[in-house]
């Protein structure tokens, strides 16, 4: 299955804040032996979120939506949620009941009688609305719930996280070690070299080879001009496939590089 991010929101696209969803994803998802597939950012439009969230629900893989979950006028993922799946909104009982609960924690933090018939508590509701059939996701920060709802093309889901990371990455983890946990360990493995003194050009019609030779094998070359440890040089590797085909897919690029006479340096496993 295909992990996918989804980042909400105006703030991140003009830079009033940097973005940190991004490799926070990463590095939950590899602690599980899992890999992200896709990352996108969208602002504070609703086509835009819509027309996202459509492609996320069509697409098979686990998505993580970060943003736009709340009940001001600037957050709108809920209601594009809805239309994009063609379900109304509604209020989930269970995520009610935790704003409720939450709303009692705060009266007695300060002293303040519970009022939840309150203008604002009755308007703090509407984020427990969610889109019909919609199962919840619980916020250990302030028990104002996210949402997953199932995606269209079987075995995906899109999971809606709020923005703010102290909320949004114990969450994440707990819909990866509730929902994933039978997928730890499948991620894709790889295995590369460092090469001094190459060019891209020299190499490409070896890795072009390997990616022919070896199903679902790909070769990937990242190059680096300043590495304080290594200088100018190449890290050449193979990634994807069964560890089998993988581990002859790397003996075929080592034999390659010696047959050019490259000069090698660490190898590297991941």
């Amino acid at each position: 299955m295909d992990f996918g991010l989804l980042i909400i929101g105006d703030e991140i696209l003009s830079g009033k804040r940097q973005d940190k969803h991004l490799a926070k994803a990463i590095e939950l998802l590899g602690e599980r032996g899992l890999q992200l597939a896709w990352a996108r950012y969208v602002g504070d439009d609703r086509e835009r979120i819509t027309a996202e969230l459509k492609l996320a629900f069509a697409s098979g893989a686990a998505v993580f939506s970060c943003g736009g979950i709340g009940a001001t006028p600037d957050d709108h993922t809920r209601q594009c949620a809805a239309v994009a799946l063609g379900v109304p909104l509604a209020l989930h009982p269970q995520a009610r009941d935790l704003i409720l609960e939450r709303m009692r924690d705060v009266a007695a933090e300060q002293g303040v009688p519970y009022e939840p018939d309150r203008d604002d508590n009755r308007h703090r509701l509407n984020m427990g609305v969610f889109p019909e059939g919609a199962r919840i996701i619980p916020n250990p920060y302030n028990k104002i719930a996210g949402f997953t709802v199932p995606g269209r093309a079987g075995g995906g889901a899109v999971h809606f996280l709020p923005g703010f990371p102290v909320m949004a990455w114990p969450m994440m983890a707990w819909v990866l070690d509730t929902h994933y946990a039978d997928l730890r360990g499948q991620g894709q493995a790889e295995r590369s070299v460092i090469v001094y003194g190459a060019m891209e050009a020299t190499l490409t019609p070896l890795m072009e080879a390997i990616e022919a030779d070896f199903d679902g094998v790909k070769v990937f070359s990242l190059p680096s001009v300043d590495h304080p440890e290594h200088g100018r040089h190449i890290e050449l590797g193979v990634k994807g496939g069964s560890v089998e085909v993988l581990g002859r897919a790397y003996a075929a690029l080592l034999n390659g590089l010696a047959e050019q006479g490259a000069r090698l340096g660490p190898e590297m496993v991941r």
